[in-house]
């Protein structure tokens, strides 16, 4: 006999149909499981073998061919236990089920027949929702991330047996509460605050700037100075994620199985710190399976990098093609892999490897070959990539002694969200949602300048000696901060704040 149950593989961050189809027929005892299955679905076998004779179920001693169609798409992980043992058990009449094409089945199986947790549950229910299906089984594990998915009933189960019941009797259980209609995101509580921040006022000013407009940046300054605690900082001053973002947000992080425990929705924007002997594959995104790297799980956030020159040069590099285009794509022979990277990359270092470089206290100790090497660490191309360069001096001792009153996180994050509204009716249509991601037509149109500001924006070419790139940066700097002012035009007090954040072209790599 042969039956047949719809499943979902996952490709990138999206989920693609896969009917499970199971033939039983007269021959010796033997499982096949055909259609591009990676290892962990071939050990699917011996999983719901043993799954099957512990939920008090025959297990047929006849020839089982297993095809996961279509045939040319690569099936990975163990989320197809589930929906092959339910073949089994249907194609051998042990469940009998006239709309077993309205299910979709996901989840792995463990060898006593329970249900355990499987990655990527929310693009398999956007998928499922989307191909017209009407419900979705899933492990009760899974159920909070489904159930945030509009227009699907989600029945969460913990073993083979209860979905068969379920399979056999679908008027007996009823779909999990959905959570579709619940979520306001609203502004998210935060530990860290800018108020606990002493000092650093032109730091502070150019973080909002890079907040207001996505903008790439780059602290230098000695230790201790404050990098790392502006940095950690940052997502306090983002905007809130939008429904859109969240959703795409969670996606990924469903997908790489760190979505936090008892989580639906990833409702603030996400801060990664990947340490600086980070691989390739962990930073971009690869391995034997691939899998999203720090870039794409700082998707909608920040990425920041502590220790800059630190990192491998070949990991560094490979940042800048997904900083340009906003996302990353993952070749194999047998298939791509495209994941989301639209983020904001925040990095710091010292300006010279023992770290005091211009420090006002404290001697260098470097040789001047050493200093251009440890620089030289960073190319000219991914520099270019950074729309900002900020120097962090030590704080003197007066600021770090006598207490101040800071501006809080809230006070900033509304200049920010005032400014991205400003962008939003710039580029309603388009792509495109802030400043930082304009192409050439939209530089053209919406960052004209006048004679005044042009001139000024001359000289600082000639004598910065900047490239085409970091003038286009400038331009979408000098727009940030315009929109920061509320202003429709560029003033040359912009375009000046502007190209300051490119001091560090000529001080530092000059």
């Amino acid at each position: 006999m042969l039956a047949q149950v719809d499943s979902s593989a996952i490709l990138g961050i999206d989920a693609h149909p896969v009917q499970v189809q199971v033939d039983v027929a007269f021959g010796n005892e033997k499982l096949i499981i055909v259609g591009l299955p990676d290892a962990a679905v071939k050990e699917a076998g011996e999983r719901v073998r043993a799954a099957i004779k512990n939920s008090n179920f025959h297990f047929p001693s006849r020839k089982i061919t297993v095809n996961l169609a279509p045939g040319d798409t690569k099936k990975v992980g163990p989320g197809f236990d589930l929906p092959i043992a339910l073949g089994m058990l249907a194609a051998t009449g042990q469940v009998e089920c006239t709309d077993l094409a309205d299910f979709v089945a996901v989840g792995e199986l463990s060898l006593d027949g329970s249900l355990g947790p499987v990655c990527g549950v929310l693009p398999v229910a956007l998928q499922a929702r989307d191909a017209g299906r009407k419900a979705l089984i899933v492990p009760t594990a899974n159920v909070a991330e489904a159930t945030v998915v509009e227009g699907i009933a989600v029945y969460p189960v913990d073993s083979l047996y209860q979905a068969a019941e379920l399979l056999q009797n679908p008027a007996a259980r009823q779909p999990a509460p959905s959570r579709a209609g619940h979520w306001v995101l609203e502004e998210p509580i935060y530990d860290l605050d800018f108020s606990d921040v002493r000092g650093q006022e032109h730091v502070k000013r150019a973080l909002e700037v890079a907040a207001a407009g996505g903008h790439n940046l780059l602290m230098a300054g000695p230790p201790g100075s404050g990098k790392t605690m502006l940095a950690r900082r940052l997502p306090t001053i983002l905007p809130p994620l939008s429904m859109e973002e969240a959703l795409e947000v969670t996606k990924v992080y469903s997908i790489s199985g760190k979505l936090p425990p008892e989580t639906a929705l990833m409702t603030t924007r996400p801060f990664r710190a990947p340490h600086h002997t980070v691989s390739n594959a962990g930073l971009v995104g690869g391995g034997t399976i691939p899998r999203p790297g720090e870039i794409s799980l700082s998707h909608y956030g920040v990425l920041f990098l502590d220790e800059l020159p630190e990192f491998n040069h070949s990991a560094l590099e490979a940042l800048r093609q997904p900083l340009e285009d906003g996302m990353v794509t993952i070749s194999r022979a047998a298939s791509s892999f495209t994941y989301p990277a639209r983020l904001m990359l925040v990095a710091a270092m010292n300006p010279c490897p023992c770290g005091f470089f211009g420090d006002s206290r404290k001697q260098c100790s470097c040789a001047h070959g050493q200093i251009q090497r440890y620089l030289r660490r960073i190319s000219g191309p991914l520099l270019d990539r950074i729309d900002i360069h900020i120097e962090v001096p030590r704080l003197a001792h007066d600021e770090i002694i006598t207490p101040a009153v800071s501006e809080p996180s809230a006070a900033i994050r509304q200049r920010v969200q005032h400014a991205r509204e400003r962008q939003g009716a710039r580029f309603a249509g388009t792509h495109i949602f802030c400043n930082a991601h304009m192409q050439t037509r939209q530089l053209r149109e919406f960052c004209r300048l006048g004679d005044t500001a042009s001139g000024l924006l001359r000289d600082a070419i000639e004598h910065l000696s900047l490239s085409a790139r970091a003038y286009d940066r400038i331009l979408k700097l000098a727009r940030t901060a315009a929109d920061l002012d509320a202003s429709d035009e560029i003033m040359p007090a912009h375009v000046a704040e502007a190209v300051q954040y490119r001091g560090l072209d000529r001080k530092l790599w000059g």
